[in-house]
């Protein structure tokens, strides 16, 4: 009896830490392995820019003596042929004033016609809301026809402001319809005590909306800054100087001559492509996070 009795508090004993193992292994296998391939598939194309903008040509076309995945002898040379042998830091220059600029009007526009659809309540405006969201659906390699005859007869062909004035046509829709959505989480009694205290509609919309509105506006901001930064059909038919154009357009047309691909300048220019939209979406990121959970509880 005593050795059963032996056993069985062994047993017992035993069974707390076989549970803890059995727990870390089902989160190893339903959490982290699946969170460690999705970091590894996001991360390596950023890898992979990252490497071949510091290999030299000869490990570049030559993968039978040297590791494709690793550096043996780094160089800084593709990245002093970008910087001072072309135009990249104007191409860079233009895309920010560009991107800055497009965000900013749509913003401005978007945050109007949200409140006015959300808070004003007029006749028809949820089909509105759901018009102005349809015409973000429509495609831009269908837009950019008729917007390119609306360009040159303006006199804005082959100039930034052109990309600047075409950009919110498709940027104002999506805002919108963001905006809309995060307008209705905010409580309408806030906006009604004001009303009865003789508050107008724009002293409510600067002093009470937008200010609780803050999150909404910086996630609908980095829509539209990392949509106007990556965006290449309209750049690509509306600009076409050399001076004058992105950097998605021009580290593709400039930087390929022929069928020579300088693989080491593109991939330098895409990584420093890169960088301020991440930086934004960094310094933003607690904010962007806030409008996705909600808004203001009542």
């Amino acid at each position: 009896m005593t050795d059963v009795a032996a056993q069985s508090s062994n047993v017992g004993s035993a069974t707390p830490d076989t549970m803890a193992w059995d727990s870390r292994a089902r989160r190893m296998v339903m959490i982290y392995l699946p969170l460690a391939c999705f970091i590894v598939i996001l991360l390596f194309p950023f890898y992979w820019m990252a490497i071949t903008s510091f290999k030299p040509n000869a490990e570049l076309l030559n993968y039978k003596e040297h590791n494709p995945f690793w550096i043996t002898s780094p160089t800084l040379v593709h990245i002093k042929h970008l910087l001072f042998e072309t135009d990249y830091p104007h191409w860079l220059k233009t895309t920010m004033v560009v991107a800055i600029a497009s965000t900013f009007l749509s913003l401005f526009a978007s945050t109007l016609a949200a409140y006015a659809i959300e808070r004003l309540r007029f006749r028809g405006s949820a089909y509105v809301g759901l018009g102005i969201y349809l015409a973000y659906l429509v495609p831009p390699s269908i837009l950019f026809i008729p917007l390119a005859t609306v360009i040159v007869q303006f006199g804005l062909f082959d100039s930034p402001m052109a990309l600047i004035l075409v950009y919110p046509t498709f940027l104002v829709p999506f805002c919108t319809w963001l905006l809309i959505g995060y307008f209705k989480s905010i409580p309408y009694e806030l906006e009604e005590c004001a009303l009865v205290d003789g508050a107008t509609r724009l002293q409510i919309l600067r002093r009470i909306t937008l200010p609780l509105a803050v999150p909404g506006l910086i996630s609908a901001g980095i829509f539209s800054f990392t949509l106007s930064w990556n965006e290449f059909i309209y750049a690509l038919a509306f600009i076409q100087s050399g001076a004058n154009k992105t950097v998605p357009v021009a580290i593709v047309t400039e930087l390929i001559t022929g069928d020579v691909y300088q693989w080491g300048a593109l991939m330098a220019g895409s990584l420093l492509g890169s960088l301020p939209v991440a930086l934004f979406y960094s310094l933003f990121v607690d904010y962007y996070v806030s409008s996705l959970t909600g808004a203001v509880k009542e």
